[in-house]
């Protein structure tokens, strides 16, 4: 079975997030940055888009690309980050397309989590890009705090993986290619 992952931000925070994909890539793990692979699945083709995303926060409570040149260079890498995510989704030829992200594309998964750093968990322009670019499901991590089920305002199951939240090492999906739906089949981690 392939493994695709995207970076996070703890891989940036030395610089060398170069190194750290490479031992990944290394160890046989392929990094999606606004690349996406297609993989052959019980006779589906499966697609998975994956960028690490960024901040900038959700409608009524955005940053915007005004004033300050630091805050215009803020938004513009999470815009960036999520024109790389549409297109890479577009760009697949898939029966399923997932979008895989490290920061949170909707605040309903953010629900536990302290409003005040909402703005540093996700932002909806990457919601946008999974509406737009066309996936079927969206996973995401980053948000220790949160919930894991919500769904984007067109109507994709968006689902928060980061293990704080699932509560095991693993959370199993299916996709309905009839139904384009995502249904949980959470299991428990195996006892250590």
């Amino acid at each position: 079975m392939p493994v695709l992952a995207v970076l996070g931000n703890h891989d940036y925070h030395v610089g060398e997030e170069a190194a750290v994909a490479a031992e990944l890539e290394g160890a046989g793990i392929r990094v999606l940055e606004g690349t996406g692979a297609v993989i052959q699945l019980d006779g589906a083709r499966v697609g998975v888009a994956g960028v690490k995303g960024f901040g900038g926060g959700f409608a009524g409570a955005c940053a915007t690309e005004f004033g300050e040149p630091l805050m215009k260079m803020f938004v513009n890498t999470t815009r960036q980050s999520a024109g790389r995510l549409q297109s890479a989704l577009e760009s697949l030829q898939a029966d399923l397309k997932i979008a895989l992200l490290h920061y949170a594309p909707i605040p309903d998964t953010l629900r536990g989590e302290r409003l005040e750093i909402h703005a540093f968990l996700g932002s909806y322009l990457l919601e946008e890009a999974a509406d737009q670019g066309g996936a079927d499901l969206v996973l995401h991590g980053h948000a220790h705090g949160g919930v894991e089920k919500g769904e984007t305002s067109g109507g994709i199951p968006v689902r928060n993986v980061a293990q704080a939240v699932i509560r095991r090492a693993y959370a199993l999906y299916t996709l309905d290619p009839t139904r384009l739906r995502a249904a949980s089949l959470g299991r428990p981690a195996p006892a250590s």
